[in-house]
């Protein structure tokens, strides 16, 4: 009989689950789409029941639709949309509100407010990360602040906290497991990522209960098992999305570097076991590694990327179909000053501003639809060259090529786009599932399914490799101009 791994992807916009046999090879995916909620200006939000629910149908639809039998499926793995905050009630398991996404910058002032009161260094020193209504911690107080009884339930120990990874987990296993692993914890604003605990200075300063948190384990470790047709289905691995598609990209060695393209732009560097302090706005957070030693990465996050292309479709009507973009960009003219600055909720990674709004530059009576689409493609490119630029001079680490995948990474012209304004190559993956194939493999790792060697003798992920074409001075005279434009955008 054959043996499988399930993993399953919770991202932004839907939920996945994908089929992974004993050669670490991808069979199968069923994906479900779920709602977005945007109540006021800023805010976002999803139903954490829904999410569960879609993720529960493709699950079965994957395991019916393939026929494969309880005792093939050797273990789970689950990825997440990571900051992406939920409190429940411990009894009745009913989410108390609706999830809180990392996209939602209701708190902005409650972040301002803490750079005030001098909070930043502590927590950058802490947790590694920036002060923004990006991560979770400031989503909890205001649930907390905001839901009617949510505080005093949440003092009595009956209400729980997770990310997206803890609240499916959660249900998998009907309430007999509350963890979250490494690389979740890590982007709450709530854990120390050297002494790898939950600081309980900060947890102070939010007014959270420790009753409320999960317990944190390694990437790789027992989470319990769900029951499926008198079968215990061991849970084995848990991972953040990103640090999954770094895991996936066999970016296991120090200086390695991928970028994930998909509702936003997602870099990460392995840098080793030790954490390192930015000086450049990056942020530093646990990556998955081959054992239970620490790992460390630096990641970039911008937070509208293929967003912006969906912007086109959906809000402005240019294109009919995101794929449809490549086509229109490529009849502007390729010597345009238009600069797209997509700054929808703010600009994350290098910049950090929560009040910036995005913005068009350089519109002349003769930009048309096809400039407009060109420029919000490079708007991704040049985005992905800013954080870059900043891992360079953190590490003083030069990259001789990027690593590439997730859904945008599909388009031919921002690839190459990508290439020419690095000066760099880019390599696309054969399948954009390096996030699923991330958690598949610590999963697949940790049931002893495979090793790390098979691992790599195994891996032949090149779709396309993109080499850059243009001159210097075209890319300098490109770059300068989105600068330009990034400068007249920022608040601050």
């Amino acid at each position: 009989m054959s043996s499988y791994i399930i993993a399953l992807d919770q991202g932004t916009t839907s939920s996945r689950a994908v089929l992974i046999d004993e050669k670490a090879q991808i069979v199968g995916i069923e994906q479900l789409a779920f709602t977005q909620y945007f109540p006021e200006a800023g805010w976002v939000e999803h139903d954490a029941q829904e999410i569960w629910e879609s993720q529960q149908k493709v699950l079965l639809r994957l395991i019916e639709k393939h026929k494969i039998a309880p005792t093939a499926i050797k273990a789970i793995g689950i990825t997440n949309q990571r900051e992406t905050t939920i409190l429940w009630d411990k009894k009745t398991s009913q989410p108390i509100a609706k999830a809180i996404v990392w996209q939602d910058r209701r708190t902005a002032d409650f972040c301002t407010q803490l750079k005030e009161e001098g909070w930043e260094s502590y927590i950058q020193q802490s947790t590694g990360l920036i002060v923004d209504a990006y991560f979770s911690a400031t989503k909890v107080h205001w649930l907390l602040e905001n839901i009617p009884n949510a505080k005093e339930k949440a003092q009595k120990g009956e209400l729980c906290f997770g990310t997206v990874d803890t609240w499916l987990l959660w249900k998998l296993t009907e309430g007999r497991s509350h963890y979250t692993d490494h690389t979740n914890a890590s982007r709450t604003m709530l854990y120390d990522i050297r002494k790898l605990q939950w600081d309980t200075k900060l947890l102070e300063k939010f007014d959270i209960p420790t009753s409320l948190l999960p317990e944190v384990k390694p990437s790789r470790a027992d989470f319990g098992y769900w029951q499926y047709e008198g079968h215990a289905i061991p849970i084995l691995a848990l991972a953040g999305d990103q640090q999954a598609a770094l895991f996936g990209q066999f970016c296991w060695e120090k200086g390695t570097a991928k970028n994930t393209y998909g509702t936003g732009c997602f870099i990460l560097m392995n840098v080793g076991e030790t954490a390192p302090f930015s000086y450049e706005g990056l942020v530093t957070t646990l990556a998955c590694g081959l054992n239970e030693t620490p790992l460390y990465a630096l990641e970039g996050s911008i937070f509208i990327a293929g967003a912006a292309i969906q912007w086109l479709r959906d809000s402005l009507h240019l294109i009919d179909n995101a794929e449809d973009a490549d086509y229109f960009a490529q009849k502007a003219p390729e010597d345009h000053q238009v600069y797209f600055v997509p700054a929808f909720v703010g600009l994350g990674a290098p910049h950090w501003d929560m009040y910036a709004r995005g913005a068009l530059y350089g519109l002349t009576r003769d930009s048309d639809k096809n400039t407009i689409i060109r420029a919000a493609l490079e708007s991704i490119a040049y985005q992905t060259r800013d954080v870059l630029e900043a891992m360079r001079r953190d590490t003083q680490i030069l990259l001789s090529h990027l690593k590439v995948d997730g859904g945008a990474s599909k388009s031919n012209f921002l690839m190459q786009f990508q290439a020419d304004i690095l000066n760099k190559e880019v390599i696309r993956t054969q399948t954009p599932e390096s996030t699923a194939l991330g958690v598949a493999y610590l999963a697949g790792l940790q049931a002893q399914l495979w090793t790390p060697n098979e691992l790599i003798k195994n891996y032949n992920n090149t779709n396309k490799v993109f080499s850059p074409t243009q001159r210097s001075d075209w890319r300098s005279l490109k770059y300068r101009g989105w600068k330009k434009a990034i400068k007249k955008t920022k608040t601050k």
